[in-house]
């Protein structure tokens, strides 16, 4: 749902503005039945090249290691299978959303079905040492979901270069080079730790009700979706949904876990000291508009006006 919105042509158009032909989509391609088992097939097969096998959602291994919890329909053979086949055929190897990475919130807690992100931790299906035939390891454009735009520009800068920097979790550095704190438009709460107590609250989300864009990678904030929101826009809290683990926060989502009156989850790079003394002195130093907006839905004190000059 999120990839539709790409660009402003949808998925499929913006994707042939950078030379790339999608060859199947179980909910957007024509074909079904026999017909979208002999693509498989012959991709599987080396009979059709592939340049990048995108995969969405998680892996289901089980149970027992089979993947039979998952079975492709009409194949007698569990997705695990298919996976792994193209895989081996394929230039690259891409994890399109933070299921697919990670595991995401299939693999949360007991996780009944076993299921694991394509190449996350010991476990990932295609195993650590993979690697596509282009030789880079399985490309995670983690997210819950992720961006349309950090879909189509990976998959274009693959398409134009054969290449892709990736940090360390295998995330495309062009979209996890950020934080999903930049460009919040609660930064200014943020500066003064002006905090919202209430969902519908102005003030930074961050310190009570368990705000992580200080905390998760992605340009949420700058490229905005669909042209204009963003979870923060919209009074909801970021999960950091482009990490490992965010499916399991020890705390409900909208509660910021903290020990001794501190929140747990500080700041990337911040040492717990410089947190405590930078709050402190940003409280002291809140100015009346923004404390009193911080605890309204609307702006209730507009920024100060300088008075006309007065001619001579």
């Amino acid at each position: 749902m999120s990839a539709l919105a790409a660009d402003d042509v949808g998925l499929v158009q913006a994707l042939a503005r950078f030379g790339i032909r999608l060859l199947w989509h179980p909910s957007l391609s024509e074909e079904t039945g026999a017909d979208a088992l002999a693509i498989l097939a012959d991709c599987a097969g080396g009979k059709t090249k592939v340049d990048a096998l995108c995969v969405e959602g998680a892996a289901l291994t089980g149970p027992h290691g089979s993947g039979r919890f998952q079975m492709m329909s009409g194949t007698g053979l569990p997705m695990t299978h298919w996976i792994k086949a193209i895989a081996a055929q394929a230039e690259h190897v891409v994890a399109v959303g933070s299921c697919a990475a990670f595991g995401g919130i299939p693999a949360t807690e007991a996780n009944p079905t076993d299921a694991v992100g394509l190449q996350y931790g010991d476990h990932g299906l295609l195993g650590p040492d993979f690697r596509g035939r282009a030789g880079l390891p399985v490309i995670n454009i983690a997210g819950c979901a992720p961006h349309p735009g950090w879909l189509i520009e990976t998959l274009a800068e693959l398409a134009l270069s054969g290449a892709c920097a990736l940090d360390s979790l295998g995330r495309p550095r062009s979209f996890a080079d950020h934080l999903a704190h930049h460009g919040c438009s609660r930064n200014e709460f943020y500066e003064f730790k002006a905090s919202a107590a209430r969902a519908s609250d102005r003030g930074c989300l961050m310190e009570n009700l368990g705000c992580k864009a200080t905390q998760a990678p992605g340009d949420c904030n700058i490229r905005r979706w669909n042209g204009f929101g963003s979870c923060t826009d919209g009074g909801y809290t970021c999960i950091n949904c482009t990490s490992p683990g965010f499916q399991d926060p020890g705390a409900p989502f909208q509660e910021t876990a903290k020990i001794a009156g501190i929140p747990v989850g500080l700041p990337v790079d911040m040492p717990k000291a410089w947190f405590v003394a930078l709050a402190a002195l940003s409280k002291s130093a809140t100015p009346k508009r923004v404390r009193a907006n911080a605890h309204a839905d609307h702006v209730i004190v507009p920024p100060a006006r300088l008075p006309p000059k007065q001619s001579s």
